[in-house]
């Protein structure tokens, strides 16, 4: 696989356990051969069937017959295209069949395969580590893909963003609004201030994304090769907290983004002769695939946050208030000062709704879930824009040309409208949290 010879997919999914996965039927039945045979159904299986590659490994999630229920019976298992010969090549077919094609709204260059196990002849497969710890070493590679998926809707943002920008330069249309000579030129319709707030959330939300989704690849990195061990610890405590941001926050603006690119071009952003409409296609993807953005609310707000008594909450805390510190200049301290003011509130926030949960209400905890993640998600890319504000700060001070200014300039910028325009929203899911409304958890399916 490592050579590219052969391909491989992670096949979780079924057609009626998507989120839910403890309810996957997916068995594994052992033979006297050593291996386990494998019956049942996976869908949404990207590259699940090709003849780019020799072979193809699918990683299947599936339960051995007496398993305990839900997901501590969920085992993994190695089950190849071709099974392997005797001399270690690729040998005859396994009982791997293509059952059909999703056709997609977007990311049309991925196939994406509904993949049918045992059906046609036997389907060999091969129990890796543990039987019923296959979610959890499942979740070694999907966490890593998490925030793959973080990175991925950042960078479709910025390419819309990138597009959308030259488009804006070189787009004339209209006057300034102070110019009424209709025989005046006209301007790019960058000069108008509408389409530079479009522009600057694009900015915002994209960069400020990407940022987020670096330091979660520095974090896995720390996890992996620092070579003090306490700090390894530390960052795979902190990267366990921050996973579920790090992968909803950018798909949910990122194809936010993508919606303004789209915007920024009028009608021309609707039609496939520009590219815009494909980055809107493509990301919005993201928010649903690698567990959705609610499921990551709930994991967030119901596991992750209490996980090692709270320990990377407490780190995450200490990193945060590092950079608040260093913001001094006359710029940066206002920033400072608002996300440290909505920090102290998301706390006492969190604490009480960490009593609700120790009482036992469970349902009224997690019914706003959303609403949890969104605020935490904007707390942490505030303190993305903070910590590129600082830089930027002191970069701009020491700017030798034009270019260096207006980069500088620009983050200086994208910072204040984060924290003018962005950062603000949040008191609504304050609010929300703190009264602990339940509007939607009260709403009865029967009232729709």
């Amino acid at each position: 696989m490592l050579s590219g010879q052969y391909a491989g997919t992670m096949a979780l999914t079924e057609p009626h356990a998507g989120s839910s996965l403890a309810d996957i039927r997916t068995s594994a039945t052992p033979d006297n051969a050593g291996h386990y045979l494998i019956k049942g159904a996976k869908i949404y299986i990207s590259g699940g069937e090709q003849n780019i590659t020799e072979n193809i490994v699918h990683m299947v999630l599936a339960k051995i017959k007496g398993a305990p229920a839900g997901v501590k019976g969920i085992s993994l298992f190695i089950v190849p295209k071709l099974r392997l010969s005797e001399t270690g090549g690729s040998g005859e077919r396994n009982g791997v069949a293509l059952a059909g094609l999703i056709h997609k709204l977007g990311y049309r260059g991925t196939t994406s395969t509904a993949l049918s196990f045992g059906d046609d002849a036997e389907c060999h497969g091969y129990l890796v580590g543990e039987p019923h710890q296959g979610l959890k070493y499942m979740f070694q590679m999907m966490n890593e893909a998490r925030v793959g998926v973080g990175c991925g809707a950042a960078v479709i943002g910025y390419r819309g963003y990138m597009h959308s920008l030259a488009y804006a330069k070189d787009r004339l249309q209209g006057r300034r609004a102070a110019d009424n000579n209709p025989q005046s030129e006209q301007v790019p319709i960058i000069e108008h201030a509408d389409v530079r707030r479009m522009l600057l959330a694009q900015k915002a939300y994209s960069e400020g994304g990407l940022a987020l989704c670096l330091y979660g690849a520095r974090l896995m990195d720390d996890q992996n090769t620092h070579p003090e061990p306490q700090k390894r610890q530390e960052a795979g405590q902190l990267l366990d907290l921050l996973t579920p941001v790090i992968k909803a926050w950018p798909s949910e603006y990122g194809p936010k983004a993508n919606d303004l690119a789209i915007q920024v071009y009028g009608g021309a952003g609707y039609t496939r002769e520009y590219p815009v409409e494909q980055c809107w296609r493509d990301n919005r993807l993201n928010p649903i695939h690698e567990g959705t953005n609610g499921i990551q609310a709930l994991d967030l707000l119901g596991r992750k946050v209490w996980q090692n008594q709270s320990h990377g909450l407490q780190l995450l805390l200490d990193a945060m208030q590092a950079d608040l510190q260093a913001a001094t200049s006359a710029r940066c301290e206002p920033w400072a000062l608002s996300l440290s003011e909505t920090l102290q509130q998301a706390v006492k926030v969190t604490q009480s709704l960490g009593k609700t949960l120790m009482a036992g209400e469970t349902e009224q905890a997690l019914a706003n879930a959303s609403c949890y993640l969104h605020l935490f998600g904007h707390i942490c890319v505030a303190w993305m824009w903070l910590r590129q504000a600082n830089a930027a700060a002191i970069g701009l001070n020491d700017a030798s040309n034009d270019r260096e200014r207006y980069f500088y300039e620009g983050k200086l910028q994208a910072a204040q409208y984060f924290f003018h325009w962005e950062l603000p929203t949040v008191a609504q899911d304050l609010v929300l949290l703190r009264n602990m409304d339940d509007t939607c958890l009260a709403m009865k399916a029967e009232w729709f």
